[in-house]
């Protein structure tokens, strides 16, 4: 998450439920405390404990701690992934629990905990860091980008990307994506969970076999022309519909919004106390393209716009979250 700032930055998270059933309680004011921005200044414990000693004394009551950055490495005692010991070419290693830290000090302020994962991106395509560099196992599982030229590519080339993501629309990396969240529910007492790239890396992706045949599946017949059925690119950049551009939509939120159930499940029947929280943009509209339908499936909000449809608007997974 190289956009945010260097220290940390503070989300106004907007719950899902009725206002109304939350008067008279305390809000919840965030702190999110980001793994990369701060992977040397918390090198340290006492760097820990001074952080969260300012954000108690300003008024912050809840703090988000980031333990899977892109890189799909983890600051958590992890029997699935390795720790995260590098990143812009810093080194630093952890002969103690980044998260368990996190949560002695902040049960000591009285802070709740929410912690927070990276669900799919597992790699750094600029610098070629990360899980999906490292092993050969992810080959022909990361997303597969179709490109404005027409070709295919990998999106562990593409050093645009702010991550190489693996393909949502896998089983495998569905199962291994929950296999994370059952690590940490299972071990760590945490309020709440937070879903950071959730979604897919944008609407150049994912174009591979895979996705296809989950596609035609959706539909419930072939695609005679894939992608161009779907849609091919115009020279400015643009998109030219085909005859399956507003079922592909839905097919791909839905992909995300039945992730995003299954995530709710598996933490409930670990722990039901544990609250369901997701990070995204704001401007629903413009990240259709991720598969990111956070609004409730009760709204028509897509038919304004071409690539919307009533199966986009029943997509919706707000009523699997407690906190957006």
């Amino acid at each position: 998450m190289l956009n945010k700032s260097i220290i940390s930055f503070f989300l106004l998270l907007f719950a899902t439920c009725s206002f109304a059933g939350n008067r008279g309680k305390e809000q919840p004011k965030y702190l999110w405390f980001d793994a990369e921005a701060n992977f040397e200044r918390f090198a340290s414990k006492d760097s820990i404990s001074y952080y969260l000693e300012k954000a108690k004394s300003v008024g912050f009551n809840q703090v988000v701690v980031d333990v899977k950055p892109i890189y799909g490495e983890v600051l958590y005692k992890s029997k699935i992934l390795p720790p995260l010991t590098t990143v812009n070419g810093k080194v630093i290693h952890r002969d103690w629990d980044y998260l368990q830290y996190f949560i002695n000090e902040a049960r000591r302020l009285g802070l709740k905990v929410t912690v927070s994962t990276a669900m799919f991106p597992s790699g750094h395509p600029a610098t070629r860091e990360g899980l999906v560099y490292d092993e050969s196992r992810w080959d022909g599982k990361t997303c597969l980008e179709y490109t404005p030229d027409g070709k295919m590519l990998d999106i562990r080339e593409d050093k645009k990307k702010v991550g190489a993501f693996l393909n949502p629309v896998r089983k495998d990396v569905r199962k291994f994506a929950l296999s994370i969240v059952r690590e940490i529910v299972k071990n760590y007492d945490v309020d709440a969970y937070a879903l950071d790239y959730c979604r897919y890396p944008g609407d150049d992706s994912d174009f591979s076999a895979d996705s296809r045949k989950a596609f035609e599946h959706y539909l419930g017949k072939k695609v005679r022309n894939f992608p161009d059925d779907i849609f091919t690119w115009n020279a400015d950049g643009t998109k030219n519909p085909g005859i399956y551009y507003k079922e592909w939509w839905a097919f791909r939120a839905n992909v995300i919004t039945s992730f995003v159930k299954e995530v709710r499940k598996e933490i409930h029947s670990i722990n039901n106390k544990v609250e369901l929280e997701y990070w995204a943009a704001s401007w629903i509209h413009g990240i259709y393209g991720q598969g990111q339908n956070w609004a409730s499936p009760k709204s028509d909000f897509s038919l304004n716009y071409p690539w919307g449809s009533e199966a986009y608007n029943e997509s919706g997974f707000a009523p699997y979250l407690d906190t957006f």
